[in-house]
Order: structure tokens, then C-alpha cells, then sequence
């Protein structure tokens, strides 16, 4: 009987924990793209198709992505687009695919933008013009998937997600290569699908932490793993670390300020949630977001819009 109460507790604890951190958010999935509130709420939303990165500026602005070619900036209160880019067809792409997958917008104005296909990473103008060009190193060429998130560290280098090549790059200024992980299948054959039955090897995206390790979300590599500058893992997630949850093709990234990892889960299934924070320490979930009724199972960007400090996304 003891036994019982003590579980039952346990169990009430753990769930009191995940329901007491609540967050506001910015997704996309089911042909919306809309900010959800913390009680679970949708505040607003507009017709938006599938994209895999999106940014909120200070002025409350959407920046995302539309038809994987255009990068686009909305203004909520009129629900517009007050900016776009159109890489498809711009600074010489006429004549050959190209996709992007990952953008960031620059302090001072600037927007850099990856472009599959192209095999480039660009910091334009909001006029359009380029102010600054690196070529991609790559040995799988794919218009569609060449790279997935990118990011421009405080260094000036970009940590490059390429995809395809089931590589993380880090790049200088001159677009030399100066750290590479050759993220690892894990003794595993690739298996494809998109499902928590597929595997590989196709990251998603990289974060470079303050200790100067890597976070790395392994897309359908069920995780995230943590490398050393040494290419040593000193942490890992697996697919079933999580009670209760199933990891299948994870995403975004977010490391908050107080420590925590919110993570993504794409094409989970009904029953998962597409958003994950835990305590990477313990392993400890604190909150999830599971909306799969409402935004489907192909979620794969969101942005917590509540977090008090600064997050590395």
C-alpha cells in the first residue's frame, strides 16, 4: 500500500513539473503558421505552407520562410509580407534550382541565407545586394537538401547543418573548412521514411555552446549529441531516453538560459509531442507540446517566445 502512494506521488510530482512550465510560442504545421499561448491557446495565425526556420525580431515581426526559395519578413498586426527575398530567382539563381532551408537575420540589418542548390551561404542587403559570399563544400550535392540550419556565430564563422552529406561544418569568413563532425550512424545501417523507424544520419541543426562544444540535433538520428572540439561525445539523448516519449526526426533547438534544451520532434506521430524541454543534466522533462491534432506531424521549426534572457537558437 505504501509502495502505491509512494508511485502515485511520484507520478503527481512529475506531472505537476511539466504542467508548471508553460510557454508561448511561434510553430507551423498544418497549413498555419500560428502563436499558441501558454495555456495552449491559439492567439493568432495566418495561412502559412511548411518551412524549416523562423525567426521573431524584437519588433514582433515574423521572419520565415515561404516555398523553400523565399525568405519573407510578416508584420502580425496586418498579417503582410513587408519583406521577401526571393533566392530562387535573385543574384543569379535564374537558371538553376535552389531551395533554402535556413536564414538569419544580422544585427545591423543584414540577412544571411543559406541556398541549397546554389551551394552557398549569402549576407545580403534588405535591398538585396551581397555584401558577403562563401562557397559550400559539398559531397553530395542536393538542391533540396544541401544544408538545413545554419548559423553565423559571434566569431563570424557559420556552423553549417549539411544535411546531405550527414556532416556539421564550421566555416570561416574565407569559407574554409575549420571543424567538421561527420555525424555518426552508430554502427546502424540508414533506414529510410521520416518515422521513429527511419534512421540516418541527416542533422537538422548545431548550436555551438558557451563551453565551446557543439549541440548537435541529429534529424533522423532520433537525438541530440553533444561533441567536444575534439569530436568527442560527452553527451548524448537517445530515441527512448525520455519516458513516455518517442524521438523521430528532431529539429529545432533552443538552449535557454536557465539550462534547459527545448527540442523538436518531427513526424513523431499522434500521441508524441512536437516540442520537448528537459533538463539535459537528469534527463528531466519539464514541459512538452503536444498539438498533433492541430498541427499535424510535420513540425519542424518553432520559437519559444517567452524566455526571459537570452536563448542560443
Amino acid at each position: 500500500m505504501l509502495r502505491n502512494i509512494t508511485i502515485a506521488g511520484l507520478l503527481c510530482f512529475c506531472l505537476l513539473n511539466i504542467a508548471a512550465a508553460q510557454h508561448r510560442l511561434i510553430t507551423q504545421g498544418n497549413g498555419k503558421l500560428a502563436i499558441v499561448n501558454a495555456a495552449g491557446a491559439v492567439e493568432w495565425e495566418m495561412p502559412w505552407t511548411g518551412m524549416h526556420d523562423i525567426h521573431v525580431s524584437p519588433n514582433g515581426h515574423i521572419m520565415t520562410l515561404q516555398h523553400d526559395r523565399r525568405v519573407v519578413e510578416i508584420d502580425p498586426e496586418t498579417k503582410q509580407v513587408v519583406w521577401s527575398y526571393d533566392a530562387s530567382r535573385l543574384n543569379g539563381n535564374a537558371d538553376r534550382r535552389v531551395e533554402v532551408h535556413s536564414f538569419q537575420p544580422l544585427p545591423g540589418g543584414n540577412v544571411m541565407i543559406a541556398e541549397s542548390g546554389a551551394g552557398r551561404i549569402l549576407e545580403i542587403t534588405r535591398s538585396g545586394k551581397i555584401v558577403h559570399e562563401i562557397k559550400l563544400q559539398r559531397d553530395r550535392p542536393n538542391a533540396h537538401s544541401d544544408t538545413r540550419l545554419v548559423r553565423k556565430l559571434k566569431s563570424g564563422h557559420y556552423l553549417v547543418c549539411q544535411e546531405s552529406d550527414g556532416f556539421v561544418r564550421e566555416y570561416d569568413a574565407n569559407g574554409q573548412i575549420v571543424w567538421e563532425y561527420d555525424v555518426p550512424l552508430f554502427g546502424k545501417q540508414p533506414q529510410g521514411g521520416h518515422g521513429p523507424t527511419a534512421w540516418g544520419d541527416k542533422c537538422f541543426a548545431a548550436l555551438r555552446l558557451a563551453n565551446g562544444n557543439t549541440l548537435i540535433a541529429t534529424g533522423n538520428g532520433h537525438g541530440v549529441l553533444e561533441v567536444t572540439p575534439e569530436k568527442k561525445i560527452v553527451w548524448r539523448l537517445q530515441q527512448h531516453d525520455l519516458p513516455g516519449i518517442t524521438l523521430a526526426w528532431v529539429t529545432t533547438l533552443e538552449v535557454l538560459p536557465n539550462g534547459h534544451y527545448m527540442i523538436g520532434n518531427c513526424h513523431a506521430g499522434a500521441g508524441q509531442p512536437l516540442l520537448v524541454e528537459m533538463e539535459p543534466k537528469t534527463k528531466r522533462v519539464v514541459w512538452t507540446f503536444n498539438q498533433f491534432e492541430r498541427f499535424g506531424n510535420s513540425v519542424s521549426n518553432s520559437q519559444l517566445l517567452d524566455v526571459q534572457g537570452a536563448a542560443i537558437r
